[in-house]
């Protein structure tokens, strides 16, 4: 698919690309590039194995900058993510894409988008902000599940948000990693090191710089809150197990002198008057009683319970 970058994306013939007065858009498939990569005149030869795209990069050439795609499925962040391939020039950008991830950011663009003053640099802008128009709303729902997260391990020290909170830090550690590629994406093209841009239109670069490290500054603040989190349940589970040993310190604390006096009368010498009293038994339990009495106010006054 061919376009020019007029007030919209005008699809266009492969024909019409020569000599236009616009700066064009194509989307080829690799074997569409082998045969038709002479006639944009960009004097490369790109590498298009998907399984040799690992990041998002640029490379600057001589007369031309190349480079790749590889975009996080949104609905996945840890499943396989889109890759494709491009080529451009002060004339237009070729996309090299198998998968039609391209072709769908552009059919977007196509659908939403007109310009007063339609340039390059302009496209460009809309291609990369596409690809993460939606990620502050994805932002902000981490968020609130974290903030959730984190109301029911206070109120409840439920166990099962550990694995949740984990597959939370992954996605946020994908988002970051793939941010600070389309940093250093949009700080290559701002640098315009082969003059391919209008020095007034590199304010579009400049603003999705500005947008991708704000996007990398929340998706550094959910990665630290997810591992707060984490903390904040050690903590929680801390507190249970301090409770826990509380409570058998006070009654081993409290059976102390009953095991004592247990112990003391189970001796039965001959001449231990309180074993021939008719009241030595009740007088036992009294006391027993009345020492397991004093120790759990005495606790209880302390607060240890």
């Amino acid at each position: 698919m061919y376009y020019l970058i007029q007030k919209s994306l005008v699809e266009c013939r492969v024909s019409e690309l020569r000599g236009a007065e616009y700066p064009f858009v194509a989307v080829l498939t690799p074997a569409e590039w082998e045969r038709e990569k002479e006639l944009f005149d960009m004097g490369i030869d790109l590498d298009l194995n998907p399984a040799d795209i690992h990041n998002t990069k640029i490379e600057v050439n001589y007369d031309s900058l190349t480079g790749t795609f590889s975009l996080p499925d949104r609905a996945n962040l840890l499943g396989e993510s889109r890759k494709f391939a491009f080529a451009l020039d002060e004339k237009g950008i070729v996309f090299i894409d198998d998968s039609d991830t391209a072709r769908g950011i552009i059919q977007k663009i196509k659908n939403s988008r007109q310009w007063k003053m339609p340039c390059l640099e302009r496209f460009l802008y809309d291609f990369l902000e596409q690809i993460v128009h939606e990620d502050l709303d994805l932002m902000e729902r981490y968020d609130s599940r974290l903030d959730q997260i984190e109301k029911d391990i206070l109120d409840t020290g439920e166990s099962g948000h550990v694995k949740e909170i984990n597959l939370i830090r992954s996605d946020i550690r994908e988002l970051r990693i793939h941010y600070e590629q389309l940093m250093d994406f949009v700080q290559e093209l701002e640098e315009n090191e082969n003059g391919f841009f209008r020095e007034e239109h590199l304010r579009y670069f400049h603003m999705l710089s500005n947008r991708m490290d704000r996007l990398y500054n929340s998706a550094t603040h959910l990665r630290d809150y997810t591992m707060q989190l984490s903390d904040l349940y050690q903590s929680q589970i801390d507190l249970k197990q301090n409770r826990i040993m509380t409570i058998l310190t006070v009654v081993t604390t409290i059976f102390m002198p009953l095991t004592l006096i247990t112990g003391w009368y189970g001796m039965n010498f001959t001449y231990m008057p309180e074993l021939d009293s008719p009241y030595g038994y009740p007088i036992i339990i009294v006391v027993a009683l009345m020492i397991a009495v004093a120790s759990l106010l005495y606790f209880k006054r302390k607060k240890w319970l």
